[in-house]
């Protein structure tokens, strides 16, 4: 079946099975491949994107579920060639290791930036509960995502 889909702000048709995962279509049919493929159980965060603004695993939403909705993934947050300050935020953090949580991690930090701008330590350990590192320990994360609170001018001054 044909879906129309908006994904990363571009209107979009695909050609999907019904029971075709969302994860599944943005890697293996849109070449999207930010978004990571992990244990496809919804336990690691891996494959985050954000649907109408929320943070979702997208291996437990079936591609069918995604029409009328806006997907946004880590590819979608840049603007004009300039990361999102979410993405410069983890680089001069050091929040990347092996880099293959950091997509999920992102996506999950913005849908909380979207909906509660200055969130509390606490709200950021909550928001990135879903999510799994096996490098870092969170504290750079953690650490990256407070700075990216931060206006650009009093960022550079803590660096």
């Amino acid at each position: 079946m044909k879906l129309d889909l908006n994904i990363n702000g571009e209107d979009l048709e695909v050609d999907v099975s019904g029971s075709e995962l969302l994860s599944d279509v943005l890697r293996s049919k849109l070449d999207l491949t930010g978004v990571k493929e992990g244990c496809r159980e919804g336990e690691c965060g891996a494959c985050t994107v954000l649907m109408d603004d929320m943070a979702v695993n997208s291996c437990l939403v079936l591609a069918i579920q995604a029409t009328g909705r806006r997907i946004v993934t880590v590819e979608g947050l840049a603007q004009q060639d300039a990361l999102d300050k979410i993405q410069e935020a983890f680089v001069e953090h050091g929040a990347i290791q092996c880099g293959y949580c950091s997509p999920g991690m992102i996506m999950a930090a913005k849908a909380l930036l979207l909906r509660e701008p200055r969130p509390t330590r606490h709200a950021i350990r909550d928001a990135l509960a879903g999510n799994l590192c096996r490098c870092t320990g969170y504290l750079n994360i953690i650490k990256a995502i407070e700075a990216a609170l931060l206006p650009p001018r009093d960022r550079e001054e803590r660096l």
